[in-house]
């Protein structure tokens, strides 16, 4: 456990001034090399508009491949009792790149209910930089965003990034917001939210992949893991830190991918992914959590010589914070597929929410329904900043709705709306929330984009 730093309200340095050096000027700043991200970036710039995007690591993914989950989660809904693909765009471009790769599974059910789709992070890495610099998007990596200058109130100036070339600004026309955290959107001054307004947020998890199975003797084996694990529990062998695991064969089934840990406080709750003391905690506990799962997957038949092949290179945060903006998604909004005038894309995904020990999911009301959502323009528009969309899992929605709409396809949906909607506004020379939304609904079908009007 990593000890709590001395802490003093009062003591305070000031930190001498300084000018900085301006890196660049853009059309369009994208915070973030997540889902949401890379959409906005692509949007952006298949537009026409000189676009960077800003990513902490030296590789895109987010969650998806720094904290190794290797699973896109709703790219699918079951429509009417089919299950479909409803997530379409950019998101088409990038999965047929890691196609192309060899580094994509055949979509596979979850619970039975819905459809996911594994991938190699290797090859998901490899893609997204093919498919961002095809489009002129120009990449920073290893650059942390740090803080923003405000050339007046609700108007960012300059994102301010730490790079290992030092502090540097970097100037733009729109700025979006695609960081998971809200960064550039609460210190440009926006409303945001945090957990179920109880403290609570989403327990996140560490990922991890094993190698050395033995494909032919595990079989389904993941069909029969909850059970065996709680007969492991009882007869007092081991102790785990949630039910409902996830144990599912890679393209390659000698690898498979392993979520069960779930990250917790000294006091109990959730890591807070904007803590850097919550945070460092919880990746040596996750660290831990994943070799002493590893002792218990080789009791299982085909994984007695398995061995963790790589653990994400960071723990996977679901929830901290959610921008306020001029809609918030809710989960009736969620379960009861509801419909928006402005739609820019839907989310099939049901509520999943990590709660201390367990995963509780809640579907859709209607199950011979039309299975998904429409993801309104309006969730993407933070109050109180003007040249600002914010897309992904900081978006605007309640905590309920957020645990349904932070996934893959939705984040894919909203950082597309979010670029292509920073493009239209300097095409017009408007504020995002001013965009006529006829016009980026039209923009979005003719880029590909599904809106949920049919079906």
């Amino acid at each position: 456990m990593v000890s709590e730093p001395r802490r003093n309200a009062v003591s305070t340095l000031v930190e001498p001034e300084r000018r900085v050096e301006v890196l660049g000027e853009y059309e369009v700043v994208v915070l973030g090399g997540g889902p949401a991200g890379i959409a906005a970036a692509v949007a952006a710039a298949q537009a026409g508009r000189t676009t960077i995007l800003i990513e902490r690591y030296g590789f895109l993914g987010g969650m998806g491949t720094a904290a190794g989950v290797t699973n896109f989660c709703g790219l699918h809904a079951t429509v009417h009792g089919e299950m479909r693909t409803v997530v379409h765009g950019v998101a088409d471009a990038l999965l047929d790149r890691i196609d192309r790769l060899g580094g994509l599974n055949a979509p596979h059910k979850v619970m039975n209910r819905i459809m996911a789709q594994a991938y190699d992070v290797s090859a998901y890495k490899a893609a997204a930089d093919d498919l961002l610099l095809s489009h002129g998007v120009h990449l920073l990596f290893h650059a942390v965003g740090a803080g923003v200058v405000m050339a007046a109130d609700g108007v960012v100036d300059a994102l301010l990034v730490e790079t290992k070339s030092g502090r540097r600004a970097i100037r733009g026309g729109v700025f979006v917001d695609a960081s998971g955290d809200g960064d550039l959107a609460a210190w440009a001054g926006a409303p945001f939210e945090k957990g179920d307004g109880r403290g609570n947020l989403l327990f996140p998890s560490m990922m991890f992949r094993v190698n050395g199975v033995d494909p032919a003797r595990a079989g389904d084996i993941w069909r029969e893991v909850d059970r065996l694990m709680q007969e492991a529990e009882a007869r007092g062998e081991f102790r785990f830190p949630r039910k409902g695991a996830v144990l599912r064969p890679q393209k390659r089934a000698i690898e498979w991918r392993v979520n069960i840990t779930q990250q917790r406080n000294p006091d109990g709750s959730a890591v807070d992914g904007t803590d850097a003391a919550s945070l460092s905690h919880g990746e040596i506990e996750g660290r831990r959590q994943a070799f002493e799962i590893l002792r218990f997957l080789r009791t299982l038949p085909g994984f007695e010589d398995c061995y963790i092949v790589e653990i994400g290179p960071q723990v996977g945060i679901r929830e901290t914070r959610r921008i306020v903006g001029d809609y918030q998604l809710s989960e009736s909004d969620v379960l009861d597929a509801a419909s928006f005038a402005d739609t820019v894309g839907v989310n099939g995904w049901p509520v999943e929410a990590h709660l201390d020990g367990a995963v509780v999911y809640r579907w859709h009301s209607d199950p011979q329904g039309r299975g998904f959502n429409h993801l309104p323009y309006r969730m993407i528009l933070p109050k109180g900043v003007d040249n600002l969309l914010v897309a992904g899992r900081c978006a605007s929605m309640t905590h309920e709705g957020q645990s349904a709409a932070r996934v893959t396809g939705a984040c894919f949906v909203m950082g597309q709306a979010a670029g292509t909607a920073a493009a239209l506004a300097l095409d017009r020379a408007v504020a995002p929330r001013d965009l006529a939304v006829a016009q980026l609904q039209r923009r979005l079908e003719a880029d590909g984009a599904y809106l949920g009007t049919q079906w």
